[in-house]
């Protein structure tokens, strides 16, 4: 029943959401409601996003030691591919801010509330399958260009790609493959998680109503992904620092992006206030890494 749910949702019965048609003085209004979100939330923001900076310099020092070094900008550009996973959190704190709820960094993970917490998990899990399969290909295509043979250095590498016919082709294929998959995600996840948060709706459902709203707004999407690909691209410089604060952004923007796509729901969410702290006792909604080891203290509300 849980997997049925999870790919059709609650709301199967109801009108599916309605698309609507955008411009490109709407993306402006998106950032600007993303930026002014930011700086009402600075510190959520930020405390959430210095995960990126650390998993910027892991992956630098892996590539760097273990003589990966040709996949350091499969892997930068691969963070576009599961970027709208990781900003969930952002998502849930623009929601709560847009409904006029109190907001603390802990909100950002209600997203456990979420009814829709099961089709969320599914559509992670696929972004994250595309993400295995484009770092595969990435690899592929460089051996298919320079063979096993590792680069001995930066500087022989950056020869390798850029001064070199076969490092031309790799330049044209590998950017031609990554269009392709940034284009597939785009379509399938532009609006679908903030859709998965803001209703009771199936996994199916939401990809459908992303896909109809890229179909819908070709250009004015066209438009959206290359400024999310250029946001990222100078929140990677230098060694993925600027993503603490480009991250957050785009995660908040596409909250706002999404509520310009889609009307409002006739039926809104109901929000699961949360409950007084007690003497000695934890709130379940803000104990987050409690609630999945276990415990009286973890428990619900409600089963107490």
């Amino acid at each position: 029943m849980s997997q049925v749910h999870a790919l059709m949702g609650g709301e199967s019965a109801r009108p599916r959401p309605t698309v609507r048609t955008i411009g490109l003085i709407d993306l402006k209004d998106a950032l600007v409601g993303g930026i002014d979100d930011f700086l009402v939330m600075p510190t959520h923001a930020v405390f959430l996003c210095l995960i990126y900076p650390i998993v910027g310099l892991i992956l630098a020092r892996l590539i760097l030691g273990y003589d990966i070094l040709p996949l350091l900008f499969p892997l930068a550009a691969g963070f576009a591919l599961v970027g709208p996973f990781a900003a969930l959190g952002f998502y849930e704190l623009s929601r709560r801010r847009e409904a006029g709820l109190d907001v603390s960094w802990q909100d950002a993970f209600d997203v456990l509330h979420s009814p829709s917490r099961g089709a969320i998990g599914l559509l992670g899990f696929l972004l994250l399958v595309l993400f295995v399969i484009w770092i595969a290909l990435a690899q592929a295509i460089y051996i298919a260009s320079f063979g096993y043979q590792p680069a001995a250095s930066i500087p022989h590498f950056l020869g390798q790609i850029f001064t070199t016919p076969a490092g031309w082709m790799l330049i044209v294929l590998g950017n031609g493959v990554g269009f392709l998959f940034a284009v597939a995600v785009l379509s399938i996840s532009v609006v679908s998680f903030p859709l998965l948060l803001d209703r009771d709706v199936g996994a199916v459902e939401a990809v459908l109503t992303s896909v109809r709203a890229v179909a819908a707004n070709p250009v004015t999407m066209a438009a959206w992904g290359l400024i999310v690909a250029i946001l990222l691209l100078l929140g990677s410089i230098p060694l993925f620092f600027g993503q603490a604060v480009v991250v957050p952004v785009l995660g908040h923007a596409t909250w706002h992006l999404y509520r310009r796509v889609v009307e409002p729901s006739p039926y809104p969410r109901q929000e699961h206030p949360h409950q007084p702290q007690r003497p000695g006792k934890r709130r379940y909604a803000a104990q987050f890494p409690a609630a999945l080891l276990g415990g009286e203290d973890s428990a619900p509300p409600a089963q107490r």
